[in-house]
C-alpha cells in the first residue's frame, strides 16, 4: 500500500483581528482534516495576514509570544485532530518581533519554531529580528516518520535555504509566503525540489489580498521514474488565485526510492570545492546601502 502524505495549503484570505485569524484558521484545519490532511500550512505570518507597517511600533503592536494563547490554540488543535499544523506568526521576542512558523506534530507537541532567515531588509521587514538557523523536525505520521524542514518566503530565493535543509535530512520542505508567485518564483521552488531531491510545499495568500496571487504549490522533486522515458513534471499541485483549500498527496515511497538511486542531493557534491559559498565579502555590483549581517 502506498505512503501518500496528504498536505492541505490553506490559501486564505486574512481577516481584521488577531482573534478572527485564530477562528478563520481553526476552521480551516477542522475542513483540511476531513478532507484526509496529514500536514496543514498556513500562509506566512497568518496571525496578522502579514499586516506590515514602516515603524518597529507598528510591529511589536501585532506581535505575540510563541507560547500565547494564539499559537497554542493550534498546538491543542493539532491533537484534536490528530494531524500537525504549520501556524505562522509574528513572533514577540525580547530582541524584537520575527517572522515565525511554530510547527506542532498529529499529538500537540511543538516539534520546531522557526523564524525568517532572509527578511527583506529593503522594506519594512527590516525592522524585524532575522531568524539564526534552519532547522529539521521528525514528524510521526499515519505514513511513519517523515523529516519535514521551513523556509518563508524570502528565504526560497537563496538555493543555500533548501541546501542546508537537504543536508540535515529533510524530505520535505514546508514555505509560508506572502508575495506574487510569478512563474519565475515558481521556477524556484521547482528547482529547489529537483537539485535537492526532496518536496516543496508552499502556501500564499489568495489574489483577494494586495500583491498576492494564490498559486500556492507543491513539488514532489522525482523527475525521472523507472520505465518511463524522459522527465516528469514534478508538479503536484498549482493552485488558481481563489481563496480555498488545497489538497496534495506526496508518494514517500516513491520520493524515497528516487533519493537512494538518482544524482542531485548529496550524492555527488564538493564541498571542499565551495570555500567562496561561506565569504562574507560582498562586492560590487550586489553592494546594497541596506544590508545587514
Amino acid at each position: 500500500m502506498k505512503k501518500i502524505l496528504k498536505i492541505a495549503l490553506l490559501q486564505l484570505t486574512p481577516c481584521g483581528s488577531l482573534r478572527e485569524n485564530l477562528e478563520k484558521g481553526r476552521t480551516a484545519c477542522e475542513e483540511a482534516k476531513k478532507l484526509g490532511a496529514e500536514i496543514a500550512l498556513f500562509p506566512e505570518m497568518w496571525s496578522n495576514g502579514y499586516r506590515i507597517g514602516g515603524e518597529t511600533r507598528e510591529w511589536n503592536g501585532d506581535a505575540v509570544a510563541a507560547d500565547d494563547a494564539f499559537v497554542e490554540t493550534f498546538g491543542r488543535l493539532a491533537g484534536e485532530l490528530n494531524m500537525a499544523i504549520a501556524i505562522t506568526f509574528l513572533e514577540k521576542t525580547k530582541r524584537g518581533p520575527r517572522n515565525a512558523l511554530t510547527l506542532f506534530d498529529r499529538r500537540g507537541e511543538r516539534r520546531m519554531v522557526y523564524a525568517k532567515v532572509h527578511t527583506c531588509d529593503f522594506g519594512a521587514e527590516r525592522a524585524l529580528i532575522p531568524g539564526e538557523d534552519f532547522y529539521v523536525a521528525e514528524l510521526d505520521t499515519s505514513c511513519g516518520k517523515v523529516k519535514v524542514g521551513a523556509m518563508i518566503c524570502f528565504d526560497r530565493e537563496f538555493p543555500e535555504s533548501a541546501r542546508i535543509l537537504m543536508l540535515k535530512g529533510a524530505e520535505l520542505i514546508l514555505v509560508p509566503n506572502a508575495c506574487p508567485m510569478e512563474i519565475n518564483r515558481l521556477a524556484q521552488l521547482r528547482a529547489r525540489a529537483y537539485e535537492n531531491m526532496l518536496a516543496i510545499a508552499t502556501c500564499n495568500y489568495p489574489d483577494t489580498v494586495p500583491d498576492c496571487n494564490g498559486n500556492s504549490s507543491v513539488f514532489d522533486g522525482v523527475a525521472y521514474l523507472p520505465g518511463q522515458a524522459g522527465s516528469r513534471d514534478t508538479c503536484l499541485l498549482q493552485a488558481d488565485g481563489r481563496e480555498g483549500i488545497y489538497l496534495a498527496g506526496i508518494d514517500l515511497e516513491q520520493l524515497r526510492r528516487y533519493r537512494n538511486t538518482e544524482v542531485h542531493g548529496n550524492a555527488y557534491r564538493h564541498p571542499k570545492k565551495y570555500g567562496l559559498l561561506t565569504e562574507e565579502k560582498i562586492e560590487s555590483p550586489f553592494l546594497r546601502k541596506d544590508y545587514r549581517a
